[in-house]
């Protein structure tokens, strides 16, 4: 006779089998709906309050999501979605939650009719390879080098974005970055860091026409003495270290026990030379400016003041990369090791301007800077970062098209292109596979049907219209004009995509869908006693975390 063994904790709850695949439907689905109404030129805005009591508005997807806490591990999941979408491309995090949501919807009826998972994938996984074939078809090149059309790239894929009513100014900022900091490394291939290399600095103050591209870095820093230092420098001669200037503190605690007053006057004296030492080392390569990110003490300050040079300490490392990439420097570690050609000499002006009531200092007119700073000025914060979220797209925009020069039409009409596409190849998958096959042709809609829903205009006419011009000529690049919900050819409206960003979104939403399909089982409320094992507040077993049978009304935080 066979005994039950209760194997999981008596507190553990547990959702197997459609459960569990439901509830992970339901939560995709709430979390595709919140950023709906981001889509598009005419979308709304989202207002956030974050734990410290700020806001936070803004219509970027993955701003949003990135704000908001939530428990169902489902809702976790496609928020990284957002995440990994920003990371890869920049752009698009809209579109990959809504498309993965639509995904997810479409294989619940499957599901009802007890076709297994592993199927519905497999039709999801054949889709996915021709959705990518029917897109490098509809792809074409672009030339990188006309400025022209690459502003016109950028600015219609910030036109969904709050700064799209200050004309071209992003655009041409985010291009004027991006040609800055890339770094040709032969054979055909680029290397372009804006991470690390294109920093945005925001200054409240002033009209947003006043942002601009330094072709250089700046920082918020003054010189350590400001009355006798100098704080403009034309062509300077830059020293960047990475060692304190001040005398050479033990490694532990240190003990020294004087018995004359002659040997405490010794011990000053060497921590005074060990200094003058460093300075004359540093003096003898004749800097106008001396940059460290660690401290300098105000003896080494007087040394310097003397023979007529600029510091400046306690500088982020971050920054001194940038710097270094700017004027051709070298970061050096000790200074018995300075070499001559670790002076950067590429700079062309370093001056000290007093902004509002705070100083920064710039290192600008560099010759070939493969490194700059993008200074944005605005009437509040609250606008600033806004504009930074969207300047931030427009760059990852602009350098996924010098890495891979190819577009493809916006507006929804690549979407509806793969639909038509799909729905014609389904006759030729065999078996049960076709349905999902088909399925995922038609979730491809929710792209134009959202944007027409977003501008009011009637979404089945306009889709109808729409799938009757696809029908008539495959492969053409008719879409749904955003501003006016009409259907109009992107090619004439100017419309376009970068290829990356597209395919990108396309491959993340289906993989993700499957993902999400093949769990079966989900186990919550584990005790924490393998973080720190407390007892609970009754004093009894350690507190479980209640997730409610998942229940997908509570996924989302109040």
């Amino acid at each position: 006779m066979q005994v039950p063994v209760t194997v999981l904790n008596a507190n553990t709850k547990r959702e197997t089998g459609k459960r569990a695949q439901f509830a992970n439907i339901a939560a995709a689905k709430a979390v595709a709906d919140i950023i709906r109404t981001t889509l598009g030129p005419r979308s709304m805005l989202k207002m956030l309050l974050d734990p410290n009591g700020g806001i936070v508005l803004t219509n970027d997807g993955h701003a949003i999501l990135r704000e908001i806490d939530v428990s169902h591990p489902a809702a976790k999941s496609m928020i990284q979605l957002s995440r990994t979408q920003d990371e890869e491309v920049g752009d698009g995090t809209t579109s990959v939650i809504i498309l993965a949501g639509e995904m997810l919807q479409m294989a619940e009826p499957f599901l009802e009719k007890n076709i297994h998972p592993t199927v519905i994938v497999r039709g999801f996984a054949r889709a996915l390879e021709d959705s990518v074939k029917i897109i490098d078809q509809l792809a074409f090149p672009i030339d990188t080098d006309n400025r022209e059309q690459m502003l016109n790239v950028v600015n219609s894929c910030i036109g969904t974005k709050f700064t799209h009513r200050f004309g071209t100014l992003m655009a041409e900022l985010a291009l004027d970055a991006v040609r800055m900091v890339t770094v040709d490394l032969g054979g055909g291939s680029k290397e372009i860091d804006i991470k690390n290399y294109a920093k945005v600095e925001k200054i409240p103050g002033g009209t947003i026409e006043d942002c601009r591209v330094l072709k250089g870095v700046m920082f918020n820093k003054d010189v350590v003495v400001p009355g006798r230092m100098r704080r403009r420098i034309v062509n300077p001669r830059i020293l960047l270290l990475d060692c304190p200037l001040e005398y050479k503190k033990g490694e532990n605690q240190t003990n020294v026990e004087l018995t004359k007053e002659e040997d405490w006057a010794a011990l000053l004296k060497q921590e005074e030379e060990q200094i003058q030492r460093q300075c004359e080392q540093i003096l003898a390569f004749k800097p106008d400016v001396v940059i460290t990110e660690k401290g300098l003490s105000d003896l080494a300050a007087h040394y310097f003041t003397k023979a007529g040079v600029s510091a400046i300490r306690r500088l982020r490392k971050t920054d001194n990369n940038r710097i270094a990439r700017a004027c051709g420097a070298t970061i050096v570690n000790r200074t018995d090791e300075i070499r001559d050609s670790d002076i950067g000499t590429g700079a062309g002006l370093f001056e000290v301007v007093k902004i509002g009531d705070e100083f920064f200092t710039f290192v600008v007119d560099c010759k070939s800077p493969k490194a700059c700073t993008v200074l944005l000025r605005g009437a509040t914060k609250d606008i600033l970062n806004e504009v930074e979220r969207n300047l931030t797209d427009a760059m990852g925009v602009a350098r996924n098209i010098c890495l891979d020069p190819r577009l493809v039409p916006g507006g929804g009409a690549c979407e509806m292109a793969v639909s038509h596409g799909l729905a014609e190849r389904a006759t030729s998958v065999e078996g049960v596979e076709q349905w999902p096959y088909k399925a995922v042709g038609v979730a491809m809609e929710v792209i134009p049907r959202t944007l027409a829903q977003n501008c009011g205009a009637n979404v089945i006419r306009t889709l109808t219209k729409l799938r009757a011009k696809h029908a008539e000529s495959p492969g053409c690049s008719w879409g749904i004009d955003g501003e006016t919900g009409e259907v109009k050819d992107m090619k004439q409206l100017g419309v376009w995509e970068p290829y990356q960003v597209k395919a990108q979104t396309i491959k993340t939403a289906i993989e993700s869908a499957q993902m999400l399909l093949r769990i079966d089982d989900i186990v919550s409320g584990l005790s924490k006693k393998d973080r720190g094992g407390a007892p609970g507040p009754r004093g009894g077993a350690p507190e479980m975390e209640d997730h409610d049978n998942v229940d997908s009304e509570r996924m989302l935080a109040e």
